[in-house]
C-alpha cells in the first residue's frame, strides 16, 4: 500500500481483518449517528451507513485512504440489529433458529487527497441450525451475542450455531476481504504492492 489506511470503525474485528492481511490501519471512529439514517433496503442502508462514516472522517484528513463498513442481520427486507439485552438476544436467536438469513456488508473507500470514492455491498447467507431453548440459554449466558447484529459471532463460540454459509465468510465477520481489495486496486493501491 502506498497510501495510509484510515479505517473509519471502532471495530477491533474490522482492525484485526486488515492486519491479516498486511495493513496497519489508523483507528478512527466515525461517531457517525446511525440513527440518522432511515432503514431501508439491507444493501441500500449498509452502503448509505458505510459512506457517511467514511465521509465524515475524510473531512478532518487531506490525504490516505478511508474506509468505511457497516453490517447488518436481515431476513427478507427486515433488519435485524443488535440486541437491546439478554432478552431480546434469546428473541431474536428463536426467530433465526432453523432459518435462513443475510449478512450484508457496505464498504465505501475515499481517497482523502482526490475525493474519488466509491462504495459497494456484498451479503452471505446464513442458515442457523435449529436451536434448542438450552442452546439459546447457554449462548445468550456467555455474553457474546451482545453488540452483535443478530445475536450471534460466528468468529466466537457463535460458529456452534451455524449450519451453513454461502458466501465470503469475512464479510459475516464485517469486511469482506476480496470484494475490499478489488475496490483499493481500482483507486490505484494493492496489497501486493
Amino acid at each position: 500500500m502506498t497510501k495510509r489506511i484510515i479505517l473509519a470503525s471502532g471495530s477491533p474485528m474490522r482492525a484485526n481483518l486488515l492486519r491479516q492481511m498486511g495493513i496497519d490501519p489508523k483507528i478512527v471512529p466515525s461517531g457517525f449517528d446511525e440513527r440518522s439514517i432511515s432503514l431501508s433496503r439491507p444493501s441500500t442502508y449498509v452502503k448509505r451507513l458505510a459512506t457517511m462514516k467514511a465521509r465524515s472522517v475524510a473531512k478532518s484528513y487531506k490525504d490516505g485512504i478511508i474506509i468505511g463498513a457497516d453490517s447488518v442481520v436481515s431476513v427478507g427486507n427486515k433488519i435485524i440489529g443488535k440486541p437491546a439485552d439478554s432478552s431480546d438476544a434469546i428473541s431474536t436467536l428463536r426467530f433465526l433458529s432453523g432459518k435462513v438469513h443475510k449478512v450484508t456488508t457496505g464498504v465505501c473507500i475515499i481517497d482523502a487527497a482526490t475525493g474519488a470514492s466509491q462504495s459497494c455491498s456484498a451479503t452471505t447467507y446464513v442458515k442457523l441450525r435449529s436451536l434448542s431453548k438450552s442452546m439459546i440459554s447457554w449462548y445468550v449466558g456467555t455474553g457474546e451475542p451482545m453488540g452483535k447484529a443478530g445475536s450471534y459471532g460466528i468468529q466466537g463460540k457463535g460458529a456452534i450455531l451455524v449450519e451453513w454459509i454461502r458466501g465470503d465468510y469475512y464479510n459475516i465477520t464485517g469486511l469482506p476481504l476480496a470484494v475490499l481489495f478489488k475496490m483499493l486496486e481500482r483507486m490505484g493501491e494493492s496489497v501486493l504492492k
